[in-house]
């Protein structure tokens, strides 16, 4: 699909087109040479079929670009996240899910890596940054991120603080359980470790820098990770409310 984008914008000569190509985080994949944070002249080593393909488009991007002289940008976004993330995604599944269960659901909730570390930020800011790649004077790459991490245990967390569900942690691994304290003291499991949920080819780390687009676009977060939260965990019960 990139490809016959590109190929068509050089093709007709559409000088005036300025192209955007979402990349993504998953590009990175594995940390490697001992770096915790990856920034655009960082290495690319994709654990996933989608990270591959990612990768073709990213290059394919660059060279297009370069051989063309195309107004074509990539955008390397990590994790954004808002209340309109897709209910497969773990995020969203979270908030579905305590959502339900602050309106009075018994589910149980499975998940698998609770210990994977992502940078996690807000769709209108990441939005906002796609407007403002394509505004530069030349087209570059940029990553765009929060800079900080947190597991998708802490997301738990934090999703359970805010709708004030007590939580408490038992067990390790696979047996590790979340149990929810009820009014009457009494503990009911929120959630499980299942295996199914693991990756095949886990990626358990992803962290960027985003000084290139703070200097150049002056890009900076206006959400911060509890508000992101916040505003996805209040959202989900309010659908939930009104039979969305």
């Amino acid at each position: 699909g990139t490809l016959r984008i590109l190929e068509a914008i050089r093709f007709l000569n559409l000088k005036k087109i300025r192209f955007y190509q979402a990349s993504t985080s998953e590009l990175f994949g594995k940390i490697q040479e001992n770096k915790k944070i990856f920034n655009e002249n960082s290495k690319f080593y994709p654990k996933s079929p989608y990270g591959a393909a990612k990768l073709y488009s990213y290059w394919i991007t660059s060279i297009y670009r370069e051989s063309y002289n195309i107004f074509a940008c990539n955008g390397i976004l990590f994790n954004h996240e808002s209340p309109r993330r897709g209910e497969t995604f773990v995020t969203r599944k979270i908030t579905r899910f305590l959502a339900r269960r602050y309106l009075g659901s018994k589910e149980i909730l499975y998940l698998g890596n609770i210990y994977a570390k992502r940078d996690w930020g807000h769709a209108k800011d990441f939005v906002e940054m796609q407007w403002r790649i394509l505004q530069a004077k030349k087209p570059e790459a940029y990553v765009i991120a929060t800079g900080e991490t947190h597991t998708v245990k802490e997301f738990i967390e934090t999703a359970c603080k805010i709708i004030n569900i007590k939580l408490l942690w038992k067990g390790k691994s696979l047996n590790e359980i979340g149990y929810f304290i009820n009014k009457n003291k009494k503990k009911e499991i929120l959630v499980r470790i299942d295996k199914k949920y693991f990756r095949p080819n886990e990626v358990d780390y992803l962290k960027g820098d985003y000084r290139k687009a703070f200097k150049k676009l002056k890009f900076k977060p206006k959400y911060d990770f509890y508000s992101l939260v916040k505003e996805m965990m209040l959202e989900d019960i309010s659908l939930i409310k009104n039979n969305k």
